[in-house]
This record gives C-alpha cells, structure tokens and sequence, in this order.
C-alpha cells in the first residue's frame, strides 16, 4: 500500500510538471501571436493576422508572409514543437489570379462577404487591387491604400500577374469630369456604362470626337475626347497645391454623404478628403481614425491662422483618464476661417461666429490639425504608386 501511494504521489507529481510546462509553452506561444499581431498588424483594417494555437496546431491565414517567417523562427528557437496549418494569403485556391481591376464605374467594397454587409469603402473604374481569396462570389481585397475588404465578383475581373503588367503597360486614359458615360457608338444613343472622375480605362483608337476605350473586363465603347486626358499626362499634371484642393472639393460641394463612399456619387468624411488628394495625385489613408497619424501636427489649439489650404482638421472625443481619444470626422481647410468636409452632404462650415456658415458643433469637438502637404509621411504617396503592387 505503501508503494503504490509513493507511485500515484510520483504520477501526479510528473502530471503537474508537464501541465506546467504545457501551460508555459500555451502562454508563450499566444505571447508570440500577441506580440507580433501588436508588431506587425496593429491595424486589423490594412493588415492579416488571424493566427490561432490549440496546444498543438497553428491554424488561421495572415497576408504577412514577413512576418509570418520570423514568427515561426521564434517558436522554433522557444522548442515549442507544433503543426503548422497557416493559411498564407493569397490563397493558393486562386491560381495565380492574385489581382484584379475595378470594372464598374464604382465598386461597393463591404466588410463581410454579403450585399447587407456595411460598406466599408470604394473603389473606382482601373484601380488596381490585390486579391488574397474567394468566398462564394465574393472575392477579399486590399485597395492601394492598404484597406481590406470584400467586393463581389461583378465588380472586378481578375488577373494573372502577366495580364496585369500588359494593362499596366497599355496606353490609357483617365476621366476627369465628375460624371459621364461610355457609349457604344457616335450616336450617344446606348451607354455601356456610366462613370465618375478618376476612373482609368485603356485606349485603343480615336475618332473624330471620341476616344475608344478598353474597360478592364473587356467591353468596348466611346468616351468624348474633352471628358478624359492621357494617363501619363495626367499625373504629370497633378499637384496638390492650394488652387486645386479647393478647386476640387468645391466641384463636389452638395454631394451625399454616403457611409463608405468614396466617390462623387457619395463620400463620408474621409472618403472626401481621400477623394480629394486622389484627384490631385496623392494616395492618403482611407479612414480618418488613419489619416490623424500622417504629416506633422500644425495646430490643436484652434489659433487657426497657422492653418493652410490642404491641411486635415479632424474632430472627436479627447482622451480622459477613463478613454482614449476618438477621431470620428475629418474635413480640409479651404482658408478664411473655413473648411469643407462632408457631414450630411458636402459642406463648407465656418469658426467665424458672424459667419452663416458657423459650426459651433464641430468647433466644440475640434481635436487637432494636420499637414500632409509636403510633409514626409509613410502612408501618403502618389497614384502612380497604386502600380507598385504589380511585380516587374
């Protein structure tokens, strides 16, 4: 009796050790997907990082194949043996159809792989999107400024990296009035589609009084030559000066507010100011929770005249001891005590208190001013830079 009471105290002993070292090993190996989501994928809207251990099995998909190596370096330098089962995205489902084009003249990108899923943003006719997997008819894609969602497989076609570079190489044309039409013919009579400032499409020829364009999917149709400029010239054209920010968000002065929208056929707050920079030439970051964090900070003390055209002022909750701050709304400075943001529709609304134009809702919820305008910043770019995610 003795001896086997001696041998149970030594089993359990030895089971309490290795649930010891099994909880170490657990605690570990979640600090490490902890540690590196926090490293690498702070911002779950621009960044992949669903990983997931069970004791034994890493599972889940992350598009951040560097990080994903030194992650499993690191467990490996840990002795944490496991099986590894993480989805590196794009999925290889895809065949190599690992980008895609916008062929509407603005494709709804929602948060969930549905029609009722909320609209997360937009995209327009030509962007270039890289594609990382397929649900359905719905396909998981990052926009140029990073933004990851879903569109439906309606909006885009899909393409190889070969069929991407020789669209990328093809001469082609931008829209640059707010709205018009493709049509079919000289007659004007049949629309192919419609389209809106900014969408890109191929050329192919030209007549009298129309250009022949490519749509990304391979319909065919007639733009008037006044509606579009020479994609090259365009950029090299675009300049976010003073003149042309203001220029811009005043041509869409009444436009919807659309929660998502990025387009003049509906814009939120920072949809506007991102359309405003595209058609000017810049990339900024798509929500105004992410557009705080570029250019360098000008004012937060509403001393206003160390404002420019183009700057960013952003609204919301301050931080207190019990919260962090909240940014929830973003507009542009357009000068005399003004700025333009869309809050309801595309508005101007003033600090001046005589002016009819007075805002005391947003003075009341100002948190600070930003300057992108020649400003290094990480995630300010220009459009040409949206090519880039296509190997050469």
């Amino acid at each position: 009796m003795k001896y086997y009471s001696s041998f149970t105290l030594l089993i359990c002993l030895s089971i309490i050790v290795l649930s010891s070292c099994q909880t170490s090993s657990e605690d570990k190996v979640q600090d490490a997907i902890e540690t590196f989501r926090t490293g690498y994928a702070p911002d779950k809207r621009v960044a992949i990082w669903n990983i997931h251990w069970d004791g034994e099995t890493l599972s889940g998909e992350t598009n951040l194949d560097h990080a994903l190596v030194p992650f499993l370096e690191h467990l490996d330098t840990l002795g944490v043996t496991y099986t590894n089962q993480i989805t590196l995205l794009p999925d290889a489902s895809l065949e190599g159809k690992e980008f895609a084009l916008v062929t509407i003249s603005v494709a709804n990108i929602r948060s969930d792989a549905k029609h009722s899923a909320e609209l997360a943003t937009q995209a327009v006719m030509g962007t270039p999107l890289k594609v990382l997997k397929k649900n359905d008819t719905w396909y998981l894609i990052q926009t140029p400024e990073g933004y990851i969602s879903w569109v439906d497989a309606a909006g885009i076609a899909l393409k190889t990296e070969e069929e991407m570079l020789a669209w990328q190489n093809a001469e082609k044309v931008i829209f640059t009035e707010l709205t018009g039409h493709i049509f079919l013919d000289e007659n004007e009579s049949v629309f192919i589609s419609d389209l809106v400032a900014g969408n890109i499409l191929a050329i192919e020829g030209e007549t009298r009084n129309h250009v022949r364009v490519i749509l990304p999917d391979g319909r065919a149709g007639l733009i008037r030559k006044n509606q579009v400029m020479a994609f090259e010239a365009w950029l090299n054209s675009r300049s976010t000066s003073p003149e042309n920010l203001i220029s811009t968000a005043k041509s869409m002065m009444g436009s919807p507010y659309l929660w998502g929208g990025t387009s003049i056929k509906g814009v939120d707050c920072s949809g506007f100011t991102k359309t405003i920079f595209y058609l000017n030439g810049a990339i900024i970051p798509r929500d105004a929770s992410q557009q705080i964090h570029e250019g360098e900070e000008v004012d937060s003390a509403k001393n206003w005249e160390n404002l420019q055209v183009g700057d960013l002022l952003f609204f919301g909750e301050k931080a207190t001891a019990d919260k962090k701050e909240r940014v929830v709304h973003v507009g542009m400075w357009i000068g005399d005590n003004s700025f333009i943001h869309s809050r309801g529709r595309v508005r101007i609304s003033s600090f001046d208190p005589t002016s009819p134009d007075y805002d005391e809702y947003e003075l009341n919820r100002y948190l600070r001013t930003k300057r992108i305008v020649g400003k290094e910043s990480k995630h300010v770019r220009n459009v040409e830079s949206m090519f880039e995610s296509i190997p050469n």
